[in-house]
């Protein structure tokens, strides 16, 4: 895979990290984790603008979050909490939990998408629920656009300092990936355990 993509992007430079990183944040079949070290590995060897890979990749991410963002912005809470009536359990949340939600989100927005921009699993998610409580868009730009730089920069300067020794960025990355993936999904098993105790 990591071949394929050093190619893709040798041969189409900036266009085809704005691509693949604009697909890693709509269906992630391969993760920024490998995108941005592949291209920064990319200008070490074949020379190029690190920055304009920075601001490429930054674009393409920033493309795949405003999607989201619009998506759940058209969806609404209103016809999210005609779901929630369904399936409330499944989500785990009520319409008190929606109300908190809301109100967080009004008020800490920015910090809320600025630093879940520079958390693994969590930057590609937390579009939508920005865009549910239809979230000031300048706010949601500018945080999303800072916390995308930040990530996207720091994966691309590790990948042209170490090289092809980038794997050495799975060993910090990988493993953090997976704790806040265990970490999720913990917190959302004990919430369905404990769903009937909470709602009596």
């Amino acid at each position: 895979m990591s071949e394929w993509i050093g190619q893709f992007i040798e041969n189409w430079g900036y266009v085809a990290v704005a691509l693949l990183m604009f697909m890693e944040t709509v269906f992630p079949p391969i993760p920024s984790e490998v995108i941005m070290p592949i291209a920064g590995i990319n200008v070490a060897q074949q020379g190029g603008s690190l920055f304009g890979v920075i601001v490429a990749g930054t674009v393409g991410a920033m493309a795949g979050n405003v999607l989201w963002f619009w998506i759940a912005w058209k969806l609404g809470l209103d016809r999210f909490e005609q779901f929630l009536v369904r399936y409330g359990r499944v989500l785990t949340m009520d319409h008190e939990e929606i109300d908190r939600g809301r109100r967080l989100f009004h008020r800490y927005g920015g910090a809320f998408v600025g630093v879940g921009r520079v958390l693994p699993t969590i930057r590609s998610l937390i579009s939508v629920p920005a865009g549910l409580v239809r979230m000031n868009v300048r706010s949601f730009m500018i945080y999303s656009t800072i916390g995308t730089f930040i990530w996207t920069m720091g994966l691309t300067v590790a990948g042209y300092y170490l090289g092809n020794r980038f794997e050495e960025i799975d060993k910090v990355i990988g493993p953090l990936s997976t704790a806040v993936i265990f970490v999720c999904f913990a917190i959302y098993l004990y919430r369905v355990v404990m769903w009937k105790r909470w709602k009596g």
